[in-house]
């Protein structure tokens, strides 16, 4: 078991530090969340992040009071769905978040996605979240899945630049173009799907290609004696980017926080970097369906 004095941490641009290794809660059954939390606090993570169109913070929550670790310790991050945005909107959307979490704090704030053909909802919702960073009712905001054009006007528009940028990224997909722009602004790119299963869930042509059984990760993998997991969560971390994977199963949970006992070299980093397909498994952050301002987060 990694101690978690002993795992790595980042600084934000506001000086405010994150665990470079957190446990992500997206696809996480209620009934399953707060055990897997409770289990990843005692393993040693101290950073979870979730969403409350995961409709699973409150479970989050429990699994924080169940685990015994003291809030102080534990980095909580969720995030703002677009059907809640807006200035009056988001900061409603903040006070139905903390009440299901249970704490009256938030380490990091997100808005889930840019809504392109609405951007003034976009930017009235971040100069919310600007209002709770002055208040001290969050200590860090950003944003997830941007794309350079949508960070550039949100950056133009706005007062307080992002500390982080959530976006999927994995070795089939590495998005150079957006870690450049959030590099630029000194925006924190975090991983979600760091491992990749999200080129299996949206599959499109059904060929369940996992970046788990690619035969370079499972060469390193095999040199350095470690699951390939390890092996994509540790390349994540070289890099100096923040990783989320989700998982429910205690075992994988404590396997995946295993991380910080060794070193790819550089020719092992170049390796994972060429796999890069780019092809994107989730949604495109270009396009926002209709049906997702229909989805409405529930009050309690």
């Amino acid at each position: 078991m990694t101690d978690p004095q002993q795992a790595g941490t980042l600084t934000l641009n506001n000086g405010v530090t994150i665990p470079a290794l957190g446990l992500g809660v997206f696809q996480s059954p209620p009934q399953a969340t707060a055990g897997a939390v409770e289990a990843a606090l005692r393993t040693g993570y101290r950073h979870i992040d979730t969403a409350a169109a995961y409709f699973n913070e409150r479970e989050v929550g429990e699994g924080l009071r169940r685990s015994g670790v003291d809030r102080a310790e534990v980095f909580i991050e969720t995030k703002i769905w677009v059907s809640d945005y807006g200035y009056g909107e988001t900061l409603h959307a903040f006070e139905k978040s903390t009440r299901k979490l249970g704490v009256d704090r938030l380490d990091l704030l997100l808005l889930h996605q840019p809504v392109p053909e609405r951007f003034d909802t976009t930017v009235a919702a971040h100069q919310a979240l600007e209002r709770l960073y002055e208040e001290g009712k969050v200590r860090s905001i950003g944003v997830s899945t941007f794309m350079p054009h949508h960070l550039a006007e949100l950056v133009e528009r706005t007062s307080v630049v992002p500390a982080v940028n959530q976006v999927e990224l994995h070795p089939y997909f590495t998005q150079p173009d957006v870690q450049k722009a959030n590099a630029e602004h000194r925006v924190l790119t975090q991983a979600w799907s760091p491992i990749g299963g999200i080129t299996f869930y949206w599959d499109k042509d059904r060929t369940g290609r996992s970046t788990l059984q690619d035969p370079t990760v499972q060469a390193v993998a095999q040199a350095h004696g470690k699951a390939a997991a390890q092996v994509l969560l540790r390349w994540h971390i070289q890099h100096g980017r923040n990783a989320i994977p989700k998982s429910t199963s205690p075992t994988r949970i404590t396997e995946n926080f295993d991380v910080f006992g060794f070193e790819l070299s550089a020719d092992e980093l170049a390796a994972l970097d060429a796999l890069d397909t780019g092809v994107r498994g989730g949604p495109d952050p270009n396009v926002t369906s209709p049906e997702r301002f229909k989805v409405v987060i529930p009050e309690n």
